[in-house]
């Protein structure tokens, strides 16, 4: 018999008896373990980073394949030393692993069958602030069973985090986060925070929006930002993209001051958020007619 053929018996069986796969593994009862994992597979392109970063040699064996696109992964380099995966719960399956590693928004299918398979897997929350990323750090180190490195680098990510924090100006200019499709963030979100560690105030918040959501065009002209701060486009024809060239975005963005999100940086709670509020603080250094 095939292993494909093998595996749609399994999986059959699997999802016929029902109450046999385990509960859901927490980063606690990892922790309390006393081994650590040997064979971790991780789906998640964030929790890919933060186990790339904290796993001892050999013991991560794959992470997901998002990880490998230089444009959305701050660690594609890094990416290349493991095994790709796609999230699918037969390929994870196959690679026998002892622990799987997902974050809250990822195939609910994949992980529920991976458990009725009797796989542990632990489910990581995204980042919604600064603070939290350190939280995060934390909990892979007790996932790994790498709570020496994880307590060194939460450490370290203090330590650059306030250095960065005091070289903003007492003074904080108006910025405009501004998205494909109009979208933008609130205060209450990672991007805000970074842009406000950055010595800026949010647009958005002032408008009324804490949360972010769509930012219509007449309500980003009448804030007048100092700063705006767009989405980094991707290669191709997207018509979400459109309203970056609209000429009052245009407008705005001539003579102030100006940058770009670089998603690898932005989009997920691991150390790289330093590299993004770095890059904003660097905007208060530009001369204004070089902007």
């Amino acid at each position: 018999m095939t292993a494909i053929v093998v595996m749609a018996a399994t999986f059959t069986l699997a999802g016929l008896v029902p109450g046999q796969g385990i509960r859901a593994a927490s980063a606690a009862d990892l922790a309390l373990s006393s081994q650590p994992p040997r064979r971790v597979v991780s789906m998640n392109l964030c929790t890919d980073q933060l186990a790339m970063m904290l796993a001892a040699p050999g013991q991560l064996l794959s992470v997901s394949y998002l990880s490998f696109d230089p444009r959305g992964s701050a660690m594609a380099g890094e990416a290349q030393k493991y095994v790709p995966n796609h999230g699918l719960a037969e390929e994870i399956y196959l690679l026998d692993p002892d622990l799987v590693i997902a974050g809250r928004f990822s195939t609910r299918a994949t992980v529920s069958m991976l458990r009725r398979l009797g796989l542990p897997v632990v489910v990581m929350d995204p980042a919604y602030s600064l603070s939290e990323v350190r939280d995060r750090i934390t909990e892979m180190g007790e996932v790994l069973h790498r709570q020496d490195a994880a307590t060194e680098m939460a450490a370290q990510y203090d330590r650059d985090l306030a250095t960065l924090a005091a070289r903003a100006p007492e003074v904080h200019p108006l910025a405009a986060l501004y998205y494909a499709n109009g979208y933008t963030s609130g205060d209450r979100t990672l991007a805000g925070q970074i842009l406000s560690t950055a010595g800026f105030r949010n647009a958005a918040v002032e408008a009324g929006l804490p949360m972010g959501g769509i930012f219509p065009l007449e309500m980003l002209a009448m804030s007048d930002p100092d700063a705006l701060i767009t989405g980094r486009r991707y290669p191709g024809a997207s018509r979400s993209e459109e309203i970056l060239d609209h000429p009052v975005v245009q407008a705005l963005a001539s003579n102030r001051m100006q940058g770009s999100v670089t998603d690898r940086d932005w989009i997920c709670g691991s150390p790289h958020v330093l590299r993004a509020i770095a890059g904003l603080v660097a905007l208060h250094d530009v001369p204004e007619d070089s902007q």
